[in-house]
């Protein structure tokens, strides 16, 4: 059974049918639907973050990998599933990130693997392409931790062999792996006491739900472009970065609004996806906020329409094509001068999550930066594609993040120059390596080196709450300062000074000689002179320097040596 036409997200594509074979077209079907539901439902993803801080990038990070994968083979016509899906893997890897991603293209390895090069498959094939899916996830994990996507893997494979020796209706198979994987992520609080704690389900789990879940409403003739979850909170909502925009797409449209009476989500959603892409909605007090992507003809459209089912009380839009070229002379401005490295000597790769922070990797004799960190993890091929372009076959990496580690190692794998990872968890801790740094090194010594430097430096960062809960014995309310030391939830405040203060309480500052302060692109910089002149007061016999960080997110970065 082959489909050779490009799916509808409207019209759930197909007739459902008891199908009894899947060859390549038929995958590639597949894949797309899963991507679509996935994006559909990204915030979803998102929101399901551990931690009360601005950067869910689990469901952004799994629809980036899963659109890179189908990018592979968007205009492949091969029937083969078995390179279909080889393809795919490739694609995968390549769009690779944050460990949901890296994960997840391990899934799609593994799952190529078990297909070889088979023209076509039945469900006992499939149920060996899972099983090999899962053993490939868990092998590419150092150190597997259950009640994560791990663990939905693991269990959508047992429940592929067990339902494939009953059946081979391949709709059949797909809802009994659905509700495993759905049972599996329900389950993962009771593996994960963190999750537990604040309230939430794994978010790469969930991602995982959401890409089998569309393959099997397309196999049923569902719609793809509607989530049936509900809508998230108001005050939790956050407007998406621009990094692309999609075709046709020219306006970013906010509407505020009360609606006259009960709103009816899927009726709401059916009539903004014939508007735009990109939708989103937020829920407070009765208060609504739409979010949408619209073409210029219909940019007045979503305000029309809202106005016929509530009272607006405030329109923001927004050309996104002027804001990409703001972006994009901020990043021609912003242009770094890099170390320049020879033939044989080590070359050093950073990830950086702003232009302040980047002159000084930069100036400390990095040689190529990569643009990334939390809500931006950079794809393995963008690392890759740093990596090869530095005329010498030495380099280190520096991830500066634990989110971007995995996409990094996967490029050791990916490249044939000797590439090592010096898994840094933090801006604090690149840099620290970063002192220890020597281009005519040998390349293992410095890795060493550079290892034991990161644990010289303590990693503080502080934001504001998104949300409320209680993680670690500390209580939360969303709008409240809070500061995590090396990555650890250790305070909530009333004020950013406050938690700044307090965090260097906690990590025993007073041990210490030195405190650097890198402030983000979110705090003014009258705010960011009173703090540290209270920090100076608190700790009048260290040195302390300031530097503009330029980071999202976090007005704070801050090394403690």
């Amino acid at each position: 059974m082959s489909i050779d036409q490009p799916i509808s997200s409207t019209s759930g594509g197909r007739d459902p049918a008891r199908w009894q074979y899947l060859d390549g077209q038929t995958l590639k079907q597949l894949v797309e639907a899963g991507l679509i539901w996935l994006r559909t439902n990204q915030q979803v993803v998102n929101a399901l973050n551990v931690f009360p801080v601005p950067d869910g990038d689990t469901g952004t990070n799994m629809v980036l990998t899963m659109q890179a994968a189908y990018s592979e083979i968007a205009n492949s016509g091969e029937h083969n599933v078995g390179k279909m899906a080889h393809a795919v893997a490739q694609g995968a890897l390549m769009g690779a990130r944050g460990n949901s991603g890296v994960i997840l293209s391990q899934i799609w390895r593994g799952f190529a693997r078990g297909l070889d090069s088979l023209d076509a498959i039945d469900g006992s094939v499939l149920a060996k392409a899972f099983v090999e899916a899962r053993n490939t996830a868990y092998k590419g994990v150092v150190r597997p931790v259950e009640g994560t996507i791990l663990t939905v893997a693991k269990d959508v494979a047992a429940a592929s062999e067990q339902v494939a020796a009953q059946t081979s209706d391949m709709v059949t198979i797909f809802e009994r792996l659905v509700e495993a994987a759905d049972a599996s992520v329900r389950h993962t609080p009771e593996l994960l006491p963190i999750l537990k704690q604040a309230g939430v389900v794994d978010s790469g789990g969930k991602g995982l739900f959401f890409i089998l879940e569309g393959m099997l409403r397309y196999m049923k003739g569902l719609p793809l472009d509607t989530p049936l979850a509900s809508v998230q909170p108001l005050a939790a909502m956050q407007m998406e970065e621009i990094e692309e925009i999609e075709p046709g797409q020219d306006y970013e449209v906010v509407i505020d609004f009360r609606p006259n009476s009960s709103l009816n989500l899927e009726s709401f959603y059916n009539e903004l996806s014939a508007m735009g892409t990109s939708i989103q909605l937020g829920e407070g007090d009765g208060m609504y906020r739409l979010h949408i992507h619209v073409p210029t003809e219909k940019r007045y459209a979503p305000i029309d329409y809202t106005m016929q089912i509530g009272v607006i009380t405030k329109v923001a839009i927004e050309n996104l094509m002027a804001q990409m070229e703001e972006i994009e002379q901020k990043r021609q401005s912003s242009k770094l001068t890099l170390a320049t490295v020879e033939p044989g000597q080590v070359a050093v790769v950073a990830v950086s999550p702003g232009p302040g922070i980047s002159r000084i990797f930069a100036s400390l004799g990095v040689a190529a930066i990569v643009e990334g960190g939390q809500t931006m993890n950079p794809s393995t091929e963008e690392i890759l594609r740093a990596v090869e372009n530095l005329p010498t076959d030495k380099v280190i990496i520096l991830p500066n993040n634990k989110n971007i580690i995995l996409a990094a190692r996967q490029t050791v794998s990916v490249t044939v120059k000797q590439v090592e990872v010096v898994p840094t968890t933090s801006v604090p801790q690149g840099l620290s390596a970063m002192l220890r740094y020597d281009p005519d090194g040998d390349l293992q010594r410095l890795k060493a080196e550079m290892e034991e430097a990161i644990n010289e430096v303590q990693t503080g960062e502080v934001t504001v709450a998104t949300r409320t809960v209680e993680i670690n014995g500390i209580s939360v309310q969303q709008g409240q300062a809070i500061a995590l030391h090396n990555g650890k939830l250790v305070i909530a405040a009333s004020t950013v000074e406050q938690a700044c203060l307090g965090l260097l309480e906690k990590a025993d500052a007073a041990s210490y000689e030195r405190i650097t302060l890198f402030y983000g692109n979110n705090i003014s910089r009258q705010e960011v002179n009173r703090i540290v002149d209270a920090i100076r007061a608190q700790y009048p016999s260290h040195e302390i320097e300031l530097h503009e960080g330029g980071q999202p997110h976090y007005q704070f970065i801050i090394a403690i040596e």
